[in-house]
């Protein structure tokens, strides 16, 4: 395959090229990123053989000259806002990149492949946050669920799957789409709540919950969704949507589970106290002592839960990553990559997840 990922200096993004690269390691791979403040290009050192293109998915003329002049047949597409509360101070950059970046990247891919009539794919990555929000007692989202987004940046996505599946059913672009819950592992930037708890309780800093922290999400370690997505590429039928959930846990357990690991981390590596002084466990106290409960924000889904049913029939797929080893392992890597983290703007503001 050639591949073009999209936002493939993101997290996700990132995770993907690294994991598709190990498992193929012929295949070409491109990554367009726009370098905004969630992407890095550091995400990717390492990594042989990857042409790297700094641009905007919103530009038609080059995501249609990529398409064409480097032959490719497979476009994943992970480029997006995705923080939730940004979307709600800001919803117009959300708007433009996630719906309208979209809307051109289907564009070119219609026009270039539709024209030359060989296989393609354009795979586009999603969120169970389309959804809206579960009760406690109702079952999980299938994909056949309705889209009731609560959040700007849900109903950008919202908007895009849409998008995606219209180009299928009106055009017949071959497209396919995945859900998936929460990922956290290495290089995931500091907004998102396992490496903002992670990097405050090493600096000494709250951590924030929102509410009573009863907030239901599932959790899935970023090596375990790239595995789904490259299954949807290459086993997923043309036009369908595929869930990838994980372990159901509040944010509190979340937090809790992160504290018994960083406690856990210095005891065993009494070094590091030197290098994070300010951490509670450098002197033997509990980090959950950091723990602090904040005003809950403005539409804040209760639950998010995905029946992955479908996918495990379909494509093979069903996790390999245990959540407390995963979380352990990524708890790890921010303590032992902190020059990493330094660098990635945000890194020092302590907000609520």
């Amino acid at each position: 395959m050639n591949l073009l990922v999209t936002g493939g200096a993101g997290f996700i993004g990132s995770n993907f090229v690294r994991h598709w690269r190990a498992r193929h390691p012929a295949d070409a791979i491109t990554v367009l990123d726009a370098l905004t403040y969630a992407g890095n290009r550091a995400n990717l050192d390492g990594v042989e053989n990857v042409e790297f293109v700094h641009g905007d998915i919103r530009d038609f003329d080059l995501a249609s000259r990529l398409l064409r002049e480097r032959d490719i047949d497979t476009l994943v597409h992970f480029a997006a806002e995705t923080h939730v509360d940004r979307s709600i101070a800001g919803p117009d950059r959300f708007v433009e990149t996630n719906v309208l970046g979209t809307h051109v990247l289907l564009r070119a891919a219609r026009e270039v492949w539709l024209g030359r009539g060989r296989p393609h794919r354009f795979h586009h990555v999603s969120t169970d946050e389309v959804y809206g929000s579960l009760a406690p007692d109702e079952p999980p989202f299938t994909e056949q669920s309705p889209f009731r987004p609560s959040s700007p940046y849900a109903a950008s996505k919202a908007a895009s799957d849409l998008l995606v599946r219209v180009y299928h059913r009106t055009y017949g672009l071959q497209t396919s789409v995945s859900n998936c819950c929460n990922n956290f592992g290495p290089r995931q930037f500091p907004e998102k709540l396992v490496p903002l708890f992670v990097i405050n309780a090493l600096t000494g800093r709250p951590l924030p919950v929102y509410g009573d922290g009863g907030n239901v999400r599932s959790w899935l370690q970023v090596e375990d969704c790239c595995r789904a997505i490259e299954l949807a590429v290459e086993k997923g039928r043309a036009g369908e949507t595929y869930n990838i959930g994980g372990d159901e846990m509040t944010n509190l357990a979340v937090a809790e589970c992160l504290c018994a690991a960083i406690d856990s981390l210095f005891a065993a590596r009494p070094a590091l106290a030197r290098r994070y002084p300010n951490c509670p466990a450098a002197e033997g106290r509990p980090t959950a002592a950091l723990r602090t409960f904040v005003e809950d924000r403005p539409g804040h889904d209760r639950r998010y839960a995905l029946d992955d049913g479908k996918a495990r029939r379909e494509l093979g797929y069903a996790p390999r990553r245990v959540f407390a080893q995963a979380l352990r392992e990524t708890v790890a890597w921010y303590a032992d990559n902190e020059a990493w983290w330094r660098r990635a703007p945000g890194a020092n503001a302590a907000e609520p997840a």
